[in-house]
């Protein structure tokens, strides 16, 4: 449940008790007092399993490609919708829930009061770490979707709840870098057992590289991704396994959300949101055909390029693996049928019940259905940060820095190499121009659904360009359902029409009920 800012000081109480419940069941539960609460190391570890518990989300990583120009969210009731086509309002749920303080606070009320505790000073030590980093990773987000934000780092009396201010963008990213930079120190590289999902100094790093790369802070980001590529993170063989439950936690993983199937308020709820309605899901989120067209040909060649290959009447013959690992489309064998959004009167049909209205549906996180007794009750991690993603971070920063050398193409390879896509054509991506398109195009189809395109498309300042005018889907045709052999005839669909304002759009406005209890807190402009 989300909170503004003025029940904070509710929520943190709220959320220590909780923990303190499960500890000490012969203490009535309204005879807790904060003082009470501190009193072991067992206490300790319950309060800070609060601060961790949701941080992150399956259903925000998820949905937060719909803002970008990969996905459309179709149903009303998500309020995904206004906030990828432009028309986001201050009163949207989804801008007042992101707007969220409940971890900042379970954080600020654990470091006030650990020391408290009599326990390992080197477990408390790093317990305080795991802390300062959750805090600092909401504070990352919540800088990049509003801009300039409260900076709470300490209990707030409702008074002053009520009457913060928001602090400048840049002071709060240098207080999470700054954060991130000495949990670094504190954080293990690895951890085994019950505590692997824990905070690592991988995280750490990887989470101040990420943030550089997007305030265009490129040499401390080419640092940092180098410490954290010299601490033994290797690529997962699969690019399909790696996402599913099986072979979680693998080589790959830097931080995730740690999920466990029928464990209450903990198991992953959100994979059924995304098959069609044939496979008992929703389809709530729909791959684009703009998504569909980025993936390279097999030959390393766009589908734009006359030499490619590409051949519109069978569109997806010969393309990147990583489209037919990501997303179901039509003739695409999956659940042991080929998929058939096109043709009228069939089950997935695209404009009909719980089915894509771009006739795409997502892949990469139910390649196999059957991995889940339950898809609506399930053990599935999400992976918030991995390795690849730190390659092609390496890879800009070195790019946009000018410095191209063999480490650049070695790392932008290793990520196509394991995608079963040949090595960069070094005569055709030689300079900065060329091989900036290149990476570009290569963390979009690599991350794709994985929650970060929309911070590409704001740190690059394209959204007039990817995200405005109409969003297309597939072509209309039919699909042979004993051969999956698809002819199209029709034109694509549409999904929807967007709009795009550059002096307005690359923030989320306040929302309005948090500046009805505060005056103090300035709208974004345009809102």
């Amino acid at each position: 449940m989300k909170k503004n800012l003025l029940h904070i000081l509710l929520a943190a109480a709220l959320l220590q008790t909780a923990c303190q419940k499960d500890l000490l069941d012969k203490t009535r539960q309204d005879a807790y007092t904060n003082e009470s609460l501190w009193t072991s190391q067992v206490a300790a570890t319950a309060a800070l399993s609060g601060c961790y518990k949701d941080w992150e989300s399956s259903y925000n990583i998820f949905y937060m490609d719909a803002v970008s120009d990969n996905s459309y969210s179709q149903w009303p009731w998500d309020n995904y919708q206004h906030l990828g086509n432009g028309t986001a309002s201050p009163a949207d749920p989804q801008t007042v829930n992101k707007w969220d303080f409940t971890t900042i606070q379970r954080c600020n009320n654990f470091l006030e009061n650990v020391d408290k505790v009599k326990m390992d000073d080197a477990l408390k030590t790093r317990f305080k770490a795991e802390a300062r980093f959750l805090r600092a990773y909401k504070y990352f987000n919540m800088s990049q979707l509003y801009g300039d934000v409260p900076l709470v780092i300490k209990t707030l009396t409702v008074q002053e709840a009520n009457t913060v201010n928001r602090t400048p963008r840049a002071d709060v990213r240098k207080f999470v870098a700054d954060e991130l930079a000495a949990v670094a120190l504190i954080l293990p590289e690895k951890y085994e057992g019950s505590d692997v999902g824990r905070i690592t100094k991988g995280a750490a790093l990887s989470l101040k590289a990420r943030m550089e790369l997007y305030d265009k802070n490129y040499a401390a980001c080419i640092d940092d991704c180098k410490k954290v590529m010299a601490l033994g993170y290797n690529l997962y063989p699969s690019y399909t396994d790696l996402f599913r439950q099986s072979f979680e936690n693998n080589q790959e993983v830097i931080l995730d959300i740690q999920y466990k199937a029928n464990e209450k308020d903990n198991n992953n709820g959100d994979v059924g949101i995304l098959p069609s309605s044939s496979f008992g899901g929703w389809a709530s989120l729909s791959p684009t055909q703009s998504l569909v067209d980025a993936y390279e040909m097999t030959n390393g060649k766009t589908i734009d390029d006359p030499a490619s290959g590409y051949n519109d009447s069978n569109p997806f013959s010969n393309r990147d693996p990583r489209l037919a690992a990501s997303i179901v489309y039509p003739g695409l064998k999956y659940e042991g049928k080929f998929y058939d959004p096109i043709s009228p009167k069939a089950a997935d049909y695209y404009n009909e019940g719980n089915n894509s209205p771009t006739g795409y549906i997502e892949k990469k996180f139910t390649a196999f259905l059957s991995d889940y007794p339950d898809m609506w009750n399930t053990g599935l991690n999400i992976i918030v940060i991995r390795y690849a993603e730190i390659l092609l971070t390496y890879a800009e920063a070195q790019i946009e820095s000018g410095v191209i050398d063999n480490t650049v193409y070695a790392a932008i390879d290793a990520v196509r190499s394991r995608a079963g896509m040949p090595l960069v054509d070094r005569t055709v991506y030689s300079d900065v121009t060329s091989l900036r398109n290149l990476v570009r195009r290569e963390r979009r189809v690599e991350l794709a659904l994985e929650g970060l395109r929309w911070y590409d498309i704001q740190r690059w300042q394209i959204g007039t360009t990817v995200r405005s005018g109409t969003v297309y889907g597939t072509r209309l045709g039919t699909v042979d359902a004993a051969t999956g052999a698809t002819t199209f005839t029709g034109d694509h669909v549409v999904a929807d029409q967007r709009t795009f304002n550059p002096l307005r759009d690359y923030l989320w406005p306040v929302p309005q009920k948090e500046r009805d209890i505060n005056k103090n807190l300035a709208q974004n402009p345009g809102y």
